[in-house]
């Protein structure tokens, strides 16, 4: 009979904790780890993890999987980049508390705000829940690879308490409206949930162009729908603020939004976290955000600011849109596969046409000057400003719409170009990501399906920032994918290996490790396409004790579970 249902034997073992590395083999009965050091018992499987790194599996805390967790139980692209657990529930958009009459709204408000396609989530989810409550056990029953977290939403609960006058920017809640809308928050957080989360960035719009409710919540609003995590002393308080509007002069704006949440922290003894970028016509301000930021702490706060490890970046092919779609012969193709356009910028008449209306109507050299090319069989992500369009096409001695139809027909529509709309500058992301106040985040997997790709987050964080830079030792780079967020989050008894905790497990090559340039798959509900991004590098994904996924494929595992926020403290 054997001791252990697995033994994953050989490996050099990374804790999570940021401690450092050892030599030993790690023991799984059932979902648990049990034991690390020399075993020599019997088990079921044996892993060879020789001269391969162990580590927790990662834990990505802000994903926007809400819907497609329905459909996709591996919730890729997570899982091929080492995602055990994620979290949903971000900017303020989740599928409950609803009224049975507004699902459709809901469906349409994420749509509008993550670009995930609203007829998929029609068709992709049950909606058989009207609390959260009720939502977060559907999600439980759901068959998962992966464990999933979510926080309550601004934007339902708002909608739900107030109905169509909840978008309006004049319009807040009456005192009955209020307690609606806390109740309805505390019922979530008692349900489970992993916090509450909001969005006060302007560019989040419904799909008539209004502001997304919530977003000019006053002050009063904003700490009675955070006072049920202070009454029962879990959650955390997730937002994406309103900075890009600021004045680079003053800065008042960023101090603002910084010190509300700084007193939010105060007063319910909850940490917050919230979305930073570089923002291209702010450069500096990012500098800014974190001084405010640690002042706040050192006055009692727990503020974790919440980035990226690479420019956020709006990507161009033949899969989806060209630079050039603002001509009505380029966006007229949009229509077509990619065989279809690759055969058009082949034709010379047809050519001759799109480099024409591109040369008459732009857009112009300035405005392609920060979209590099991404080509295989590694994708990088660096700004080269060698691999920018208007330089390739000055290299060949053609214009820029010519370039880009001759890098998709060398590439046979393979390769991208990707526009780096944040964090553009690799410097002012390694200035955040070695803050240690700065939590890594905002990977977005499931979220803007056609236009970004960064669920594959850890795999270029432990390339480019770790093997190839050198900035983080690897200690600590674990660290920051795991435990970390997951103590952000309240997780308990993950992103750490150790006895007594979960079995979500890497068996991880690191130096074979190595992205793949993205893809596009037509496979949402209703074939709604959508981009993905593999890699190579994770030899076993473990998820409660389960191999989950092993050399990059699924083994048909589904041993995930729901993850909740632990018990009251009141």
């Amino acid at each position: 009979m054997s001791s252990f249902d697995v033994v994953i034997k050989g490996g050099t073992v990374i804790d999570g904790t940021g401690a450092p590395a050892q030599q030993a083999d790690v023991g799984i009965v059932g979902d648990k780890i049990t034991e690390i050091g020399k075993i020599s018992a019997r088990a079921t499987r044996t892993i060879d993890a020789d001269d391969r790194f162990v580590t927790p599996g990662f834990v990505d805390i802000h994903s926007h999987l809400d819907a497609q967790i329905a459909w996709d139980s591996t919730c890729s692209s997570s899982c091929w980049h080492g995602v055990t657990s994620v979290v949903v529930g971000n900017c303020g958009v989740t599928f409950a508390p609803v009224w049975p009459k507004d699902h459709e709204l809901l469906a349409k408000l994420m749509e509008s705000v993550e670009d995930i396609p609203a007829h998929s989530i029609m068709s992709g989810l049950d909606w058989n829940w009207q609390s959260y409550g009720e939502y977060y056990d559907a999600m439980d029953r759901l068959p998962k690879g992966i464990n999933f977290g979510g926080m309550v939403g601004h934007c339902a609960v708002r909608f739900y308490a107030m109905g169509e006058r909840s978008i309006d920017s004049e319009n807040h809640p009456s005192e009955d409206e209020l307690k609606l809308m806390a109740s309805t928050v505390d019922e979530a957080i008692a349900a489970g949930a992993l916090g509450f989360s909001s969005s006060r960035v302007l560019g989040h719009r419904t799909p008539d162009g209004r502001p997304v409710p919530g977003t000019f919540a006053k002050r009063e609003e904003l700490f009675a729908l955070a006072d049920p995590m202070r009454q029962r002393g879990r959650g955390i308080f997730e937002c994406v603020p309103r900075f890009e509007t600021d004045d680079p002069e003053t800065w008042q704006k960023s101090q603002r939004e910084i010190d509300w949440m700084a007193d939010i922290s105060r007063t319910t003894g909850r940490p917050v976290t919230f979305a930073f970028f570089q923002f291209p016509h702010l450069p500096m301000q990012y500098r800014k955000i974190m001084e405010f930021a640690a002042a706040s702490n050192a006055a009692g706060a727990n503020l974790r600011p919440q980035t990226t490890a690479r420019g956020i970046g709006v990507l161009f092919g033949p899969h989806i849109r060209s630079p050039f779609d603002r001509n009505d012969a380029w966006r007229a193709m949009r229509t077509l596969s990619v065989a279809e356009k690759l055969a058009v910028y082949a034709d010379p008449d047809r050519r001759t046409q799109l480099i024409a209306e591109a040369r008459a109507n732009g857009p112009n050299e300035t405005e392609l000057a920060h979209l590099y090319l991404i080509d295989g069989p590694v994708p990088d992500y660096q700004p080269d400003p060698n691999k920018a369009l208007p330089a390739i096409a000055k290299r060949r001695g053609i214009t820029m719409a010519e370039a880009y139809m001759d890098l998709m027909l060398e590439s046979q529509g393979r390769s991208f170009i990707n526009h780096p709309i944040l964090n553009p500058d690799f410097s002012a992301v390694e200035e955040m990501l070695l803050d240690p106040m700065v939590a890594l985040g905002l990977a977005d997997s499931g979220a803007h399906v056609g236009q970004i790709m960064d669920a594959s987050q850890p795999t270029w964080f432990l390339t480019h920032w770790v093997r190839e830079r050198g900035l983080f030792g690897i200690e600590d780079a674990i660290r920051r994918l795991t435990s970390d967020t997951a103590e952000l989050f309240g997780i308990e008894g993950r992103g750490v290996l150790k006895p007594g905790a979960f079995a979500d497990v890497n068996v991880l090559d690191l130096p074979g490790m190595s992205l793949g340039v993205p893809d596009y798959a037509n496979d949402f509900p209703g074939g709604a396409g959508r981009l993905i991004q593999r890699a190579t590098g994770y030899d076993y994904t473990l998820v409660n004790g389960q191999v989950f996924m092993e050399s990059g494929e699924h083994t048909g595992a589904l041993s995930g579970a729901l993850l909740r926020s632990g018990p009251d403290l009141r």
